[in-house]
């Protein structure tokens, strides 16, 4: 019986989406095109959050920080007038590098909270985005000068909330072209996702994955085997911390748009919630989890507010069941996960 209890969630929400569909009253073309577009958008965010889970660290909050490095690259991008392909490889390239330098110093946090990681990279992600909002909204303009007087508001100090990333938003046009649903795009941003998801399964397998699962399981064992047990998580955070600036630099790519301030916010909490309803617990994560959960979560997402139209002729009542959809889902698993442990 206890087999099954993994499935308890996905299948939860795989009947919730369903009844959501049906209440809707939406082509399936629409939920396809909706869907493709959120894969490519929100897909290697819920692989960021495997690493740490497998190293027995939990939820990583914190990848709003490695988002808000892809950001700070697409600024820096945007700001030197860079265009299409040129300047995404610069912005993968500096994203990475700002990611490589950040999880480092979250990892080195994390391992003083042992035990407490989750609410310790919840906290690391408010401070990382207040620190992000002070250099782009005072910083810029005046300790650093800007290459291009265009991407500062009107008073001269400041990054425009907003700035057009139309120019990368057409690099795949044309190559490989495919049609889902109703949206008409490209496959190689959806190759994309899946090889990384590919890299995270294989490194599930590898040397380092096994170290992983082993302090996951047990870091008091795994310093006797000799595991660094430290180095071994700091590495689960800085492999998240890289992942999620991809993964944000693939959401800027598909949007067309950056929302300097904004565009990183509540992904760390719909990234988590999707995750667990693909089955995913506290302590154990994998690939199949993260696509089955972005598929049931996002379809459900997609859904809500024209449910909540039909049902109760208010469409804002949809719109309120998508935050109570990420929260209650996360704490619904808790409790499945708690119920799991007692079980044990």
């Amino acid at each position: 019986m206890r087999k099954y209890n993994s499935y308890y969630v996905p299948i939860c929400f795989f009947v919730l989406s369903v009844l959501g569909i049906m209440l809707a009253e939406v082509s399936t073309s629409f939920i396809l095109g909706e869907l493709y577009s959120r894969f490519i958008r929100n897909g290697v965010f819920l692989l960021a959050l495997i690493p740490p889970i497998m190293a027995g660290m939990g939820i990583n909050f914190s990848i709003t920080v490695g988002a808000i490095a892809a950001q700070m690259a697409m600024v820096v991008v945007i700001d030197l007038g860079l265009e299409k392909t040129g300047g995404f490889l610069l912005a993968i390239v500096l994203s990475v590098l700002f990611a490589l330098v950040l999880g480092n110093i979250i990892g080195t946090v994390l391992n003083k909270a042992k035990g407490k990681e989750m609410i310790a990279s919840m906290v690391i992600g408010f401070l990382g985005t207040n620190i992000y909002l002070l250099i782009f909204m005072v910083g810029y303009g005046t300790v650093i000068k800007p290459f291009s007087e265009t991407t500062l508001i009107s008073s001269g100090i400041g990054v425009k909330s907003m700035l057009d990333a139309a120019r990368f938003r057409s690099l795949y046009e044309g190559v490989l072209p495919i049609r889902v649903g109703n949206v008409s795009g490209s496959l190689v941003p959806v190759l994309a996702v899946l090889v990384l998801g590919l890299a995270v399964w294989g490194l599930t397998r590898s040397k380092l994955g096994y170290h992983m699962k082993a302090v996951g399981e047990d870091q008091t064992l795994s310093e006797k085997a000799g595991i660094d047990v430290d180095r071994v998580r700091k590495s689960s955070i800085v492999l998240s911390t890289v992942l999620a600036s991809l993964g944000q630099l693939m959401f800027i790519q598909n949007m067309g748009v950056l929302n300097v301030y904004t565009g990183h916010l509540n992904l760390d909490v719909f990234s988590a919630a999707a995750l667990l309803v693909g089955g995913a617990t506290l302590k154990n994560a994998s690939v199949k989890n993260a696509f089955i959960g972005i598929l049931l979560f996002h379809t459900l997402f997609i859904v809500s507010p024209m449910a909540g139209q039909n049902l109760f002729d208010n469409v804002a009542l949809g719109e309120y069941f998508r935050s109570f959809l990420a929260y209650g889902t996360i704490v619904f698993a808790f409790v499945v996960n708690l119920r799991r442990e007692s079980e044990a």
